[in-house]
């Protein structure tokens, strides 16, 4: 695996589909689970199971669930120091949404037999808030903070909403589809608040 040397990823090209994904963590060395197809003397007359896990569908779980708690860090930092009051405030409402979503993304980990570890960990991966993220928003004052958070957030937003794009098209998994399918009206929503913030337009150009 290549480690990126900067302090934030390398760019990437625009994800069309989140195979274009798995394609990116292959080449970083990242590697994902995917629980086998139950045998049919295990699911004989019980309740209809789940639609089955495909490798998108736990590439994409296994993605979001890092990139939600990667960001709730940077949020709750910003919900305390941002110095806009609107920017503290809207940091502190996403914080509680992609806390909510990490309630109902940790449960389908489990239900697809996938392990709660962080898969991408160490890796470049396009916006995932970095441990080299948190450090300079740590020493960060001011508009400077302000403008590092915008900045790192609409990223995460933007690439989580791309990729659970992908999801709801590629995936197979229904209840997976339809949390990819609540993600993205939520960050859609979210995108447009944060380009209205105050900072907003000079921060992101």
């Amino acid at each position: 695996m290549t480690r990126s040397t900067s302090s934030r990823p390398p760019a990437a090209p625009a994800l069309s589909a989140l195979l274009a994904l798995l394609a990116l963590t292959a080449s970083a060395g990242c590697s994902t689970a995917t629980e086998p197809a139950p045998r049919p003397s295990a699911v004989r007359n019980t309740a209809p199971a789940p639609s089955a896990s495909t490798p998108t569908d736990a590439a994409w779980v296994q993605l979001m669930t890092p990139m939600n708690e990667k960001a709730v860090a940077l949020l709750t930092l910003a919900a305390d120091r941002a110095t806009e009051p609107r920017v503290r405030a809207f940091a502190t409402r996403l914080r509680g949404d992609q806390e909510a979503e990490l309630g109902r993304l940790r449960p389908l980990l489990a239900r697809m037999g996938l392990p709660r570890t962080d898969v991408h960990a160490g890796h470049a991966m396009p916006g995932m808030v970095t441990g080299s993220d948190l450090a300079a928003a740590e020493a960060a004052e001011g508009a400077a903070f302000d403008r590092l958070f915008l900045t790192r957030i609409r990223d995460h937003l933007r690439r989580s909403a791309q990729v659970s794009r992908s999801e709801i098209s590629a995936g197979a998994r229904a209840d997976a589809k339809r949390l990819a399918a609540a993600l993205v009206t939520a960050r859609e929503a979210a995108l447009t608040e944060l380009e209205a913030l105050p900072g907003a337009t000079r921060a992101l150009g």
